[in-house]
Parts: structure tokens; sequence; C-alpha cells
């Protein structure tokens, strides 16, 4: 029985980092006994679960289907075993976390130091992606999204404000192609797209006009998967950009950039941070929790 939870283990950290080397460095084992506890797992259940070659590392049809069952499973023994941290006195364990990368600058990243010193036996294991993953599959505790984009399923509780969002572009476009006045004007200029990695869609820009919320689908010559290209982008002159306040008030107070159609600003709801719902939580994520609650009390 110990060495097929080694297997799993192992099948799980391979799984997830697409690597040997990496997968041996989260367990903190060498690369060859990760090797020899999935041999062993592939001789036990008599089938290939991964496909292997000299530059990467892949499932097989039946590895994909032995993780959608595992993952849950293995999780739920994970935090059986991390439960028994609640008979001592602090949270310990590895945390492993999904954020966009404006989601660590805006809320995690701030207070991460604070929360590692208040809870020094917690570990955590960041994992940056603007594309929305399914967290319980993943085997991550805890995400943290925008409100629009959480799963109704998951539990949810706020850590930011909304996000106030504002359309900008550099001095140089401007003196090329003229400021937008109303939001229909935007089909007139370049507009720097955002493709979201999860849908594949290209993000329309929320807007009011008449108090009313309108969502404005935007054309150009320029598209990103990446928020802060996009960002880049616009400061190069490649064009309008639809970006958080938060990310452009240096560069406005700087004069790269400048905002248009302000009357027209609208907000998105802000950070959520979510879990799935459980009925023991592991003290960890616990911790997590009870510490982003008390900073949206002060």
């Amino acid at each position: 029985m110990r060495d097929d939870l080694s297997g799993l283990m192992a099948f799980l950290a391979v799984a997830r980092r697409k690597s040997f080397t990496a997968a041996a460095a989260e367990l903190q084992v060498t690369p060859s006994a990760v090797s020899q506890s999935l041999r062993a797992l592939e001789e036990r259940v008599g089938v290939r679960l991964l496909q292997r070659t000299t530059r990467s590392v892949g499932l097989t049809e039946a590895g994909s289907h032995f993780l959608e069952r595992l993952g849950p499973a293995m999780h739920g023994v994970q935090d059986a075993f991390e439960s028994i941290g609640e008979l001592r006195d602090r949270p310990s364990g590895l945390l492993r976390l999904t954020l966009p990368r404006y989601g660590y600058q805006e809320v995690l990243g701030p207070r991460l130091a604070e929360f590692l010193t208040t809870h020094p036996d917690i570990r955590v294991d960041i994992h940056l992606d603007d594309a929305f993953i399914d967290i319980v599959q993943q085997g991550f505790d805890a995400g943290f999204r925008v409100g629009e984009h959480v799963e109704r399923e998951m539990i949810a509780i706020p850590v930011s404000g909304d996000i106030v969002m504002h359309v900008v572009g550099s001095p140089s476009y401007f003196s090329n192609r003229g400021k937008p006045k109303h939001p229909r004007d935007l089909r007139d200029h370049d507009c720097i797209n955002y493709r979201s990695r999860t849908t594949g869609g290209l993000l329309r820009w929320g807007l009011t006009d008449g108090g009313k919320r309108i969502e404005v689908a935007v054309e150009g010559r320029v598209v990103f998967d990446d928020a802060e290209l996009v960002l880049e982008a616009a400061v190069a002159g490649l064009g309008l950009a639809y970006v958080p306040e938060s990310r452009v008030r240096k560069l406005l107070a700087e004069k790269r950039l400048v905002r248009v159609l302000e009357p027209y600003s609208a907000t998105l709801p802000g950070f959520f941070l979510y879990y799935p719902s459980r009925t023991q939580l592991a003290p960890k994520l616990k911790a997590l929790i009870d510490f982003f609650k008390l900073k949206r009390r002060r």
C-alpha cells in the first residue's frame, strides 16, 4: 500500500508539472525515484499511463481517465492527513494556489509575507495563469479570480473592492488618430484585444452609457492572451487598451498613457478567494480564508 501511495503521488505530480524533474522537486525526491514509482504503478495497473519522449511527458488516454478519478480522491486523502494539524498549535503543509498575474500583484503578493509570518508552518506553491483552471482536478487548494469568472459550485469570499476599468492610449497614438468621445467612436480606432485563455474568445469592453452597462466588441490589428503585453502595446502606441485603473495609475501620472471615455467608465466585480465546497476544511486552507476575511474587515 505504501508503494502504491508513492506511485499515485508521483503520477499526480508528473501530470501537473509535465516533467519528471519538476515533479521530483515538488515531492522532494530524486527524478529516478519518481521514475521507479511510476514504473511500479504502471506494472500494478497493467496499462501505460504516461507518454514519455526525450522532450516532453504527456498522459495516455488511460492516464487521463485515471487522473480524472484519482485527483479529487487524493485531495481528500491529503486533507485527511493534514487535518491532524488541528491537534497541533499551528496549521501546516503545502498550500497550492492558482491565480492570474494581476491577482497576485493586487491581492496576494502584497499580503503574502504577512501570511507566511503569521503561519510559519505553511508553505505555498503559486501557479500564475490567466486561464480558469479546474482546481479540483488539478489538485489546487484554492484560487483567486475576478468574481464573474468563479464557477457557481465554488465557495467564494470577496478579497478586494470592485475593479475600475479605463480606456487608455499613448500620446503618440492620439496625436495621429484623435480621441474617441463616445463608445461608438471605438469602431474608428485600433483597439488592442485580449484573448481569454479559458474560452479563446476576445474580451468585450464593459462600459456604461446613459446609466446602462454596455459591452463593446472592439477591433484592432493586435491581439494578446497576456494582459501585461496589452499594457506594453498601449504604451508603445499600438492602439487603445481596456485596463484596470490600478495598473495604469503610475503611467497616467507620468503621462505615458492618457485616459479617454471617462464618463463611460464601468467597474468589474473584484477578486474572490474561491475553493471547493467541503464538509471539513484543511487547517492550512482555513488559515488562508480567515486571514483574508480579517484583512477585508480592516
